[in-house]
């Protein structure tokens, strides 16, 4: 037998290339593409509860459920014809995304979305299950002792030698940094992190009302730098 017979016999006519569709097919088509389309909504959720950014995007969401979707559809083509799986390997080599993601985050959920379409294309359902729950706990977990929570930054010009001092004494039992100082003759600038329980701002007036104080800045701090 000749390598061109062999390969015929054993890709070309073989039931992974068969192309009629029977029961059990579209069953398993059908509970593999709801099950993406409810993680892909569950996913959905969670963005939309836990998003930490500056600007939330409800298109961005929705793909997230679209990506599941489509991803299972994939898997479900290239896993039960290797033809059809070669061809779409090519096809989506080519293609590029230009849309920049602005959010490290957002690129984890689309990476979730993207895996939880691939399982659940595969008819793997506990390890979605297992891995949704997984992601879903550290989510949660992160969110809350995330470095930007009631994290402010104070900007205070102000003159005299003791006023510093008297800030420092408003600011006492607050957990605080000076960031920089800048002296610019009669007027002193001083910047400051700084975290206000359960976001009490009280302490910005205090310190407006000091005599030597010409203007209080504050500024919500998400605990990344942007340049």
């Amino acid at each position: 037998m000749s390598v061109e017979d062999f390969i015929k016999k054993s890709i070309l006519e073989s039931d992974a290339y068969n192309q009629t569709i029977s029961l059990s097919t579209l069953v398993t088509i059908f509970i593999d593409l709801a099950f993406a389309l409810i993680m892909g909504i569950l996913i959905y959720a969670v963005y939309k509860k836990y998003f930490a950014g500056v600007v939330y995007s409800r298109n961005y969401a929705l793909t997230l459920i679209g990506m599941s979707v489509l991803t299972a559809m994939v898997t479900l083509a290239i896993s039960t014809n290797i033809v059809i799986s070669l061809g779409m390997v090519g096809a989506l080599s080519i293609v590029r995304f230009r849309t920049a993601i602005k959010e490290p985050l957002d690129l984890m959920y689309m990476f979730w979305a993207i895996t939880m379409g691939i399982t659940a294309g595969a008819s793997m359902y506990l390890l979605a299950i297992v891995a949704f729950v997984i992601m879903f706990i550290m989510v949660i977990i992160f969110s809350k002792n995330a470095g930007g929570k009631n994290t402010y930054i104070l900007v205070v010009h102000f003159s005299g030698e003791q006023t510093e001092s008297e800030i420092a004494h408003v600011l006492s039992g607050m957990k605080y940094a000076i960031r920089s100082k800048v002296l610019r003759g009669e007027t002193n600038e001083m910047t400051i992190q700084l975290r206000a329980k359960h976001g009490n701002l009280a302490f910005a007036d205090k310190i407006k009302e000091i005599e030597t104080v010409n203007d209080v800045v504050l500024l919500a701090f998400d605990g990344e730098y942007h340049g």
